[in-house]
């Protein structure tokens, strides 16, 4: 499976794959507006060995083919809930 992954430009280290190049149509608007402005970053196939730095390959996979898009969060802070930061 190929994916397609963007970068918000409104919220560091959120990544945006999705099943097509600027295939937005089954993210829900309103995700799209808090991502802000999504800048290409790569084409990436997914096969079944694959390995991502902050992802599980099989939950993207998953994601993909269920809901046709898979968020990927920033990392969690070290200070946790609590740090002034949302």
């Amino acid at each position: 499976m190929r994916c397609w992954i963007y970068k918000s430009t409104l919220r560091d280290e959120m990544y945006l794959y999705v099943k097509g190049q600027d295939e937005f149509d089954d993210v829900p608007d309103a995700l799209l507006a808090r991502l802000g402005r999504l800048e290409f970053v790569m084409e990436l196939d997914l096969h079944p060995e694959r390995r991502l730095a902050r992802a599980d390959a099989h939950k993207v996979r998953d994601s993909l083919e269920a809901r046709g898009y898979f968020l990927q969060m920033p990392p969690a802070r070290a200070g946790g809930a609590g740090d002034g930061e949302n």
